[in-house]
């Protein structure tokens, strides 16, 4: 039972620091042949760790996904998430013939556990704030990396920008780290995709932590004032995709999520 609490608060806290559409109706030719969950919600509202295995493994409401409501109307991204939000629905991913995943809010039974309904609650209004950055102009920068490389609004503008936060006591920001070198030498050879990181700590910390650590980003810091002040961000890692008119593509927590994308664009 304590195992489950600190679980509980673990995935919480990350969503504290890691908002209406209408229903869209198909024309037949853009109807989607779907089929119900694999799985009974009933099964998955009493136990946390059940459930957070099965939502953990099937659900990512960070990338693009067919939504469906209660009574299986397809509704956008943004009215999921806030329905999500209520505490009132579960997330099931249903078997279909969509490139993309499609999820479907299914109604909580009434004595489903409180822990699964605030878990719930907290990342979708998490995963909604991100979403409501996607569209937006990323705020004016002049950046200088420990390298003295210099990124500006203008001087990037008609390139792609790959902006990732992290400090140096974030765990899950250094653990990326070898799988985001891997993606810059993947782009080494194209000139219109730039990779900057925007780091909390100062320029010392930063210089003397990178001795022992390969990071192929641009590493800029102090950037508090621009990652939570500017863009509202209190989550770390996050991934921000920037395109070449200076408009938030994409924000995302995980790497491999951000990755992905970059390869469908």
């Amino acid at each position: 039972m304590n195992r489950t609490i600190l679980i509980v608060a673990l995935i919480l806290s990350a969503f504290a620091f890691s908002c209406k559409d209408q229903p869209e109706k198909q024309t037949t030719a853009e109807k989607v042949e779907r089929f119900e969950p694999a799985v009974d919600p009933n099964d998955l509202g009493t136990e946390f760790m059940e459930w957070w295995t099965y939502h953990s493994s099937n659900i990512a409401l960070s990338q693009d996904f067919i939504g469906l409501n209660a009574t299986s109307d397809t509704i956008g991204k943004k009215l999921f998430l806030e329905q999500l939000s209520s505490g009132d629905f579960i997330p099931l991913r249903l078997a279909s013939n969509s490139a993309e995943e499609t999820y479907k809010l299914v109604q909580l039974p009434p004595s489903t556990e409180e822990s699964i309904r605030s878990t719930i609650k907290n990342e979708s209004l998490h995963k909604l704030k991100l979403f409501e950055l996607e569209g937006q102009p990323f705020p004016q920068f002049d950046l200088t990396d420990l390298k003295g490389n210099h990124y500006t609004s203008e001087n990037t503008r008609g390139k792609t920008v790959v902006f990732k936060t992290w400090f140096i006591h974030c765990k899950a920001c250094v653990a990326e780290f070898p799988e985001l070198n891997e993606l810059v030498a993947d782009y080494g050879q194209q000139d219109n995709v730039i990779f900057v990181s925007l780091a909390l700590d100062d320029q010392d910390d930063l210089k003397k932590f990178l001795q022992k650590r390969e990071f192929d980003y641009g590493v800029v810091p102090d950037q508090e004032s621009l990652i939570v002040g500017d863009l509202g961000l209190q989550s770390y890692p996050t991934h921000i995709v920037v395109d070449e008119n200076g408009i938030i593509t994409k924000v995302v927590n995980k790497a491999s999520e951000m990755i992905a994308f970059l390869g469908r664009t």
